[in-house]
């Protein structure tokens, strides 16, 4: 099996208070993106690393990540103005090899998603592998309402990475593009245009997109209480 890992890095940083894209931020002393391109490098099956970026980020962001890559690169692409356009065009950068049949499985994932294991990511390919798409899906708990009314059971969150046949996915963005559809994500549009279900896995609570400054300041937390503890000498 060979899979493609696309990196959607195409956001801004306004909403985390940035002047800059929010993936160029230090985490840990590395780069946000940085940390996400490291674990899909780590996924023994990727084979090619798609990273989408705004035109005028592309050259920060490649000297950003070039310390972090040693022998292996990356395609950078430029992004749209929506996260569907921008997943349109990573999958025409992967066309040839798709429809040569030199992928099997195409990942999709946020780049401001810096926590997502390397094993989250294999888990949700070996499953895109076997039933032609999966999603992590994080179950949450019930919480109250601003009202006090108390919101249903059994919600569940989604997340990415998310990963879909190859073949299948080409065919329902271009049916997409015909049609003038935009999905809110890409299972969104895979299931309205192939007859695949998607398949639930099991999502992961330090898995969190940064978006808000509390969200970075989380992420260091996380970062921090997964850190293997210091043998005591």
């Amino acid at each position: 099996m060979k899979t493609a890992i696309v990196l959607l890095a195409a956001g801004s940083g306004r909403r985390v208070g940035a002047e800059k894209n929010k993936v160029l931020l230090p985490l840990g002393g590395s780069p946000i993106l940085a940390r996400s391109v490291r674990t899909a490098l780590a996924v023994e099956s990727c084979t090619r690393i798609v990273v989408v970026v705004r035109p005028e980020d592309r050259d920060e962001v490649g000297a950003a990540l070039a310390p972090h890559l040693g022998p292996y690169d990356v395609w950078l692409v430029d992004g749209g103005e929506e996260r569907h356009d921008s997943e349109t065009r990573a999958l025409e950068a992967l066309r040839t090899d798709i429809d040569a049949g030199e992928l099997d499985v195409v990942a999709i994932h946020d780049g401001a998603r810096p926590l997502a294991s390397a094993a989250l990511f294999t888990a949700v390919v070996a499953a895109a592998d076997r039933y032609g798409a999966a999603v992590p899906v994080l179950r949450t708990v019930p919480l109250s309402n601003a009202d006090g009314s108390r919101a249903p059971s059994g919600l569940a969150a989604v997340q990415t990475p998310q990963a879909f046949a190859a073949g299948p996915l080409v065919a329902a963005y271009d049916a997409a593009a015909a049609n003038g559809f935009r999905g809110t994500d890409t299972a969104a549009c895979l299931e309205r245009y192939t007859d695949l279900a998607v398949h639930a896995v099991d999502g992961e609570a330090a898995n969190i997109k940064v978006t808000f400054p509390e969200d970075l300041a989380l992420a260091e937390e996380l970062l921090v209480s997964q850190a293997p503890s210091s043998a005591n000498d």
